[in-house]
């Protein structure tokens, strides 16, 4: 086990995991929390340059407007979409098993639905407004910076949830 490991660098960080318990697994939280992000930006662009990059036909539906040429159009929703859902499964299971160690049940399981969708949500209508405003600055890296923006904000919706509610 690594508690008895002489390295000086891992006592330190056990020592700062007692000492500050809940910091040290928001650390955890956003570094393993990269594995999602991983998975976004790999589908995203996959998603948005291979499979969807045909679909540009403008979209709107509810609250979320693709209907500007820099978005994407259709193309562009789904990709955000299909990369916010790969992420969420990716991020379910590390975080579950390996920042929380939480047993999960239907209730738990529910709570957790509910945070992916409104989170979900934030994240699919965000980005064509991102993109209009900087799209005539940086170009084709709008849509990157609007996904970084979608993550700062999962991370806003998804640690007091899962900390204090799912997971707990």
């Amino acid at each position: 086990m690594l508690k008895y490991r002489h390295n000086g660098i891992i006592k330190a960080i056990l020592k700062f995991e007692v000492k500050y318990p809940t910091t040290y697994q928001f650390i955890v939280f956003n570094l393993l929390s990269n594995c999602a992000t991983i998975t976004n930006f790999v589908v995203l662009w996959l998603s948005s340059l291979l499979f969807f990059k045909n679909m540009t036909q403008p979209f709107s539906w509810w609250i979320f407007d693709y209907s500007a040429k820099s978005s994407g159009g259709l193309g562009g929703f789904v990709s955000f979409l299909l990369a916010y859902i790969c992420a969420q499964v990716v991020n379910y299971f590390v975080q579950r098993d390996m920042v929380f160690g939480a047993k999960f049940g239907a209730w738990k399981l529910f709570w957790y639905i509910v945070t992916v969708v409104v989170a979900g949500i934030v994240s699919v209508w965000m980005p064509p407004h991102i993109i209009a405003v900087l799209n005539p600055y940086v170009g084709g890296g709008s849509s990157t910076i609007a996904n970084i923006c979608n993550i700062i904000a999962q991370v806003a919706i998804n640690w007091p949830m899962m900390k204090f509610v799912i997971m707990k």
